[in-house]
C-alpha cells in the first residue's frame, strides 16, 4: 500500500483502539459517585477494577492470536459488539455486582480488540504501527477519563450518559471497521491458537529480570490511578468536584504518551533510567501534595510521574522484546502481559483492603513507598547489569 492508501485504515484502527481504551478509563471518575450512591468499601472498588484487569489478561493470553486465523475485521467487530453489551450493563447497573459484570465483559472485549487492532496496524505499517500501539492506549485513557469527567459535571444522568456516548462511538467504529481492507487472510488452527504458550528465551532472561522491578512499579501506579486516585484527591483536597480527579488521571496518561514519543528517539537504557528517576520523583511530589492537600502539587506530581510511567514502559518493552527471535516474541509477550497485569490488579486489591484498615491516605503512603522502593531497586539493578540492556539500543 502507498502512504495515501494506508492513512485511512491506520486512522480507523487507531480511533477504534482509542475508543476501546477510552471506554475502559471512563468508569474511573464515576467510581467515587458509585461509592457514594451504593456505600461500598475501597476493597470492593478495587475488586471491581481488578475484574477488568484479570479478564483482559485472560483475553490477551487465550484470544490474542485469533485474528491471525479468523481475520482482523471479524475479530475486531466481535470485540466491538461485546464492548457495546458491556456499556449496556453499565447503563443498567444497580449495584457493584453489575459493575463487576460490566468490567468482566469489557476486559474480554478490550483484550481481544487490543491484540487484533495492534496486529492490524502493524500489518499496514510496522513503523507507524509500533508508535500507534505505544501511544494510542495512553491518549485513549486520558481522553476517556477527561471526557467522562466532563459528562459527569455537565451532562444529565452521568451514570447513563457516559456509556451512551461510548455506545455511539463503538457503533461508528463497527461501521468503519468493515470499510477498511482486511490485512490477514486467515489460516487454519483457530481453536489451537486458544492455547497460550508462555516462555522466556534464555537470551532474554537477564534483561527481563533487570526490568521486572520497574515494570511492576509502572503497572502498580497505573492500577492505582485508574481505581483509587480520584478518591484520594477528593479526600485530601476536600474537593467535591470530579474535575480534579479526572484531570490527575489525564495528566498521568497524557504526559506518559509524550514521554513515549520522546523516548522513541533514544536508546532503551537511557529511556529506562530517565523513566525510573521521573517515576520516583513524581510519586514523591504526589505524596507531598496529598499530605498538604495541594491540588497543584498533585497535578504536577502526576505529570512528572506520568513521564516516568511512559518512559519506563517503553524502555522495558524495548529492552526485552528485541532479544527474542520472531518465533519467540509472542511467547515472551505472554510472560510480559502476565507480569504486567498481575502488577496492575493484585496490588490494587491489596491497597483497597489496606485502606479499610488504616485509611486511604495511610494506605497510599505505604503503596507509594513500595513503588518507590521497586523503582530504586530497578535503577540499581539496571546500573549493575547495563550490558544486558544495551543490546537493544541499536534496535
Amino acid at each position: 500500500m502507498s502512504v495515501q492508501d494506508t492513512w485511512r485504515p491506520i486512522a480507523v484502527h487507531t480511533l477504534t483502539l482509542g475508543t476501546f481504551i477510552g471506554a475502559s478509563a471512563a468508569p474511573t471518575p464515576l467510581y467515587r459517585l458509585y461509592q457514594a450512591e451504593w456505600h461500598f468499601t475501597p476493597a470492593v472498588l478495587t475488586a471491581v477494577f481488578a475484574v477488568y484487569a484479570f479478564s483482559l489478561l485472560a483475553a490477551l493470553l487465550f484470544g490474542g492470536r485469533l485474528s491471525d486465523h479468523l481475520g482482523r475485521r471479524p475479530v475486531i467487530a466481535a470485540a466491538i459488539a461485546l464492548d457495546i453489551v458491556a456499556m449496556l450493563v453499565f447503563v443498567l447497573a444497580a449495584n457493584p455486582w453489575w459493575l463487576a459484570a460490566a468490567r468482566l465483559l469489557q476486559g474480554v472485549a478490550t483484550g481481544v480488540a487490543m491484540a487484533a487492532l495492534g496486529a492490524a496496524v502493524l500489518d499496514i505499517d510496522r513503523h507507524r504501527g509500533a508508535a500507534v500501539n505505544s501511544v494510542a492506549p495512553m491518549i485513549g485513557m486520558a481522553v476517556g477519563a477527561l471526557g467522562s469527567t466532563a459528562l459527569v459535571v455537565l451532562a444529565p444522568a452521568p451514570f447513563q450518559t457516559v456509556f451512551a456516548v461510548f455506545i455511539t462511538l463503538l457503533l461508528v467504529a463497527f461501521v468503519l471497521t468493515w470499510q477498511v481492507p482486511e490485512t490477514s487472510g486467515g489460516k487454519p488452527g483457530a481453536f489451537a491458537s486458544l492455547r497460550p504458550t508462555v516462555a522466556v528465551p534464555p537470551q532474554a532472561r537477564p534483561a527481563l529480570l533487570a526490568v521486572t522491578p520497574l515494570n511492576i512499579a509502572v503497572w502498580m501506579l497505573g492500577g492505582f490511578y485508574l481505581s483509587l486516585m480520584p478518591s484520594l484527591v477528593a479526600k485530601t483536597t476536600h474537593s467535591s468536584s470530579p474535575w480534579l480527579g479526572g484531570l490527575t488521571v489525564a495528566a498521568l496518561m497524557f504526559s506518559g504518551a509524550v514521554a513515549v514519543l520522546f523516548g522513541l528517539r533514544h536508546v532503551a537504557l537511557r529511556t529506562l533510567v530517565a523513566g525510573a528517576i521521573l517515576l520516583a520523583t513524581g510519586l514523591v511530589l504526589v505524596l507531598a501534595g496529598a499530605a498538604a492537600g495541594s491540588a497543584p502539587w498533585l497535578m504536577g506530581g502526576s505529570v512528572v510521574a506520568g513521564m516516568g510511567f511512559g518512559a519506563s514502559f517503553l524502555g522495558a518493552v524495548r529492552s526485552v522484546l528485541p532479544l527474542a527471535g520472531p518465533h519467540e516474541r509472542s511467547h515472551l509477550m505472554a510472560v510480559f502481559y502476565i507480569e504486567s497485569y498481575l502488577a496492575f490488579s493484585v496490588p490494587t486489591i491489596a491497597v483497597g483492603f489496606l485502606a479499610q484498615q488504616v485509611g486511604l491516605p495511610a494506605a497510599v503512603n505505604i503503596y507509594a513507598g513500595i513503588i518507590i522502593a521497586l523503582t530504586l531497586a530497578a535503577l540499581a539493578w539496571i546500573a549493575t547489569r547495563a550490558h544486558h540492556v544495551r543490546a537493544p539500543a541499536a534496535s
